[in-house]
C-alpha cells in the first residue's frame, strides 16, 4: 500500500491534503528515467523549444497566482500578502531564465596561431548541460525555491528531480504540473515526495550531475560528503545575519526596515535579521523603538489579509525558540516585549536587549521572530564580533556616512552588505549564497544556470 504523507496547516495543524509518498524503488525509477532522456541526445530540446515551454510555464503560474498565493500562507504559514510578492518573484524568476539563456550558453573562439603548434587551427568553445540535477528543496519559500532549484535546470536543458520539504510539498508538486502542461515531457522533470534516507539514496547516485541543496547546514554538509566522485553541487545554509548601526543613522527609515527583516515570514528566512549592534549609549532606546514596533504587529492565520506574522512551521519550532529565548533570558538578556507562546503554533516577536556572547540566540540562526540588540563600544568592536561565527551569508550597515559604509562593505565578513536596508534583502537576479558553513556556490537564476552547464571545445585543424 502507497503510503500518504499528511500536510498539515502550520497554523492549525488541520490536514490540508495527503500526498502520496514515492518508495525507493520508485524513485530510483524514476531517476533512470531521466538519467535515459539525458543520454538520448536526439531527444534534447533546442533552445528555442525550452523558451517556449518556459514562457508558457510563466503564463500557466500567472493564471493561478492568487491560488498560488493562498497556497502558500496555507501550507506554509507566510502571510498572504508576503505571499502574494513571492508568486510574483516565481513568475519573474521564469522571465528571467529565459533572458539569461542567451548569455550562459554562448560560447566564443579561442584565438590559435599563436605558437608554431597552433598553426592552421581553429578552436571554439560551447555549452552542455552537465546531466540529470537532483534537488532537495526547504519549506519557507514553497513556490520560488522551486523555481530557483527547477527552473535553471530546464533552461539549460538537464533532466531535473526535485525533493520539496515534507511539510511544504503542494507548491512544488503543482508547479511540476504545469510544468508539464507547458509541453515538458515528465521524465525532465519530476517531483519526488519521499523519505529523507530514500531521498540520500538519489543524491549520492553516481547517476546525478548536479546537486542543489536549501536547508540546515547539518544535512547539507552531510550529503555533501557523500556526492559521487564528478558529482558538482551548491549549497545554501543560513546566517546569524548582522546589522551595524552608526550614530548616524536614520532612525525613522531604519526602524521599519529591521522590523521587516526581522519578523519576516515570522523570521524563518536565511538571511533574516538577527543581531544588531549599536553605539552603547543608544542600543536601549533603538531596542525600545523596536519593541514598540514589534508588539503593534498582527499575529495569527497567514492566509488572512491583516495577518504580518504567521505562525512557525511547526509547534516543535515554538518550543526551541521559546527555550533558546528563555535561555537567554535566565543568562541575563533584558526581554522588551515578546518572549512568549501565544498558542502551540504562534510566538510572539520578540526584542532581547544585550543577551550574552555565548548563549544560542547569539551564535546560532534563531529561525524565529526574535531581534537581539547589542551595546558596541567602537564600530571595531561591532564589525568583529559580527564576524566572529562561523556563518557568513548577509549584513548590513545603517549610515548616513560614506566612509562608515564603505568601511563596513570592505570589513564585515559576507557575501553581501546592506548599506541602509535590512539584511534580508534579495532580488533573484544576483549572486545570492553564504560562506563558510553558511553555503556553497552561489545561487540566483543566472548563476545556479552557469552552474548546471559544462564547457566542451572544438579544435579543427587544417582549416
Amino acid at each position: 500500500m502507497t503510503r500518504q504523507l499528511e500536510v498539515q496547516s502550520p497554523f492549525d495543524q488541520s490536514v490540508i491534503a495527503t500526498v502520496p509518498m514515492k518508495s525507493k524503488a520508485e524513485a530510483h525509477a524514476m531517476l533512470d528515467r531521466a538519467v535515459a532522456a539525458f543520454k538520448d541526445r536526439d531527444g534534447w530540446l533546442e533552445p528555442h523549444e525550452r523558451i517556449g515551454i518556459l514562457e508558457k510555464l510563466a503564463g500557466l503560474v500567472e493564471a493561478e497566482a492568487d491560488d498560488f498565493a493562498l497556497l502558500i500562507a496555507r501550507e506554509g504559514g507566510k502571510p498572504l500578502a508576503d505571499a502574494k510578492v513571492e508568486v510574483a518573484r516565481a513568475i519573474d524568476g521564469i522571465g528571467l531564465a529565459v533572458k539569461e539563456l542567451a548569455h550562459i550558453m554562448r560560447g566564443e573562439e579561442i584565438p590559435m596561431g599563436h605558437t608554431a603548434a597552433s598553426v592552421g587551427r581553429k578552436a571554439f568553445t560551447s555549452y552542455e548541460p552537465i546531466g540529470v540535477v537532483m534537488a532537495v528543496s526547504a519549506f519557507n519559500h514553497p513556490l520560488n525555491l522551486i523555481v530557483h532549484q527547477v527552473v535553471p535546470a530546464i533552461a539549460v536543458g538537464c533532466p531535473v528531480i526535485i525533493k520539496p520539504a515534507s511539510t511544504t510539498p503542494l507548491n512544488c508538486l503543482r508547479f511540476v504540473e504545469l510544468v508539464h502542461k507547458a509541453g515538458l515531457r515528465e521524465e525532465w522533470c519530476q517531483a519526488c515526495v519521499c523519505d529523507n534516507d530514500i531521498a540520500e539514496t538519489l543524491v549520492t547516485s553516481d547517476k546525478i550531475g548536479f546537486f542543489t541543496f536549501i536547508g540546515s547546514a547539518r544535512v547539507g554538509w552531510g550529503l555533501k560528503s557523500k556526492l559521487a566522485p564528478g558529482t558538482r553541487c551548491a549549497m545554501e545554509h543560513g546566517g546569524v545575519a548582522p546589522v551595524i548601526v552608526e550614530d548616524d543613522a536614520d532612525w525613522d527609515a531604519m526602524i521599519p526596515k529591521l522590523l521587516k527583516g526581522g519578523f519576516y515570514h515570522a523570521g524563518q528566512v536565511c538571511v533574516s535579521v538577527q543581531r544588531i549592534f549599536a553605539p552603547a549609549g543608544e542600543a536601549r532606546k533603538l531596542a525600545e523603538a523596536l519593541a514598540a514596533g514589534a508588539q503593534t504587529l498582527k499575529v495569527g492565520d497567514a492566509a488572512l489579509d491583516e495577518t504580518e506574522v504567521g505562525p512557525l512551521i511547526s509547534p516543535r519550532e515554538v518550543t526551541r525558540v521559546h527555550e533558546w529565548v528563555q535561555e537567554a533570558v535566565e543568562a541575563g538578556a533584558e526581554l522588551l516585549c515578546g518572549g512568549e507562546k501565544l498558542s502551540d503554533t504562534l510566538y510572539a516577536p520578540t526584542v532581547l536587549l544585550d543577551p550574552p556572547d555565548d548563549v544560542r540566540v547569539s551564535t546560532q540562526e534563531v529561525f524565529g521572530p526574535v531581534l537581539c540588540v547589542y551595546s558596541a563600544v567602537s564600530r571595531d568592536q561591532a564589525i568583529e564580533k559580527a564576524n566572529g561565527l562561523d556563518v557568513a551569508f548577509q549584513a548590513a550597515v545603517f549610515t548616513q556616512d560614506i566612509g562608515a559604509a564603505y568601511d563596513c562593505i570592505d570589513r564585515l565578513d559576507a557575501t553581501a552588505v546592506m548599506v541602509n536596508d535590512h539584511t534580508a534583502f534579495r532580488v533573484d537576479w544576483m549572486p545570492f549564497g553564504g560562506r563558510r558553513a553558511s553555503g556553497y556556490g552561489m545561487g540566483g537564476i543566472g548563476y545556479t544556470m552557469h552552474d548546471m552547464v559544462q564547457l566542451k571545445m572544438a579544435v579543427w585543424n587544417g582549416i
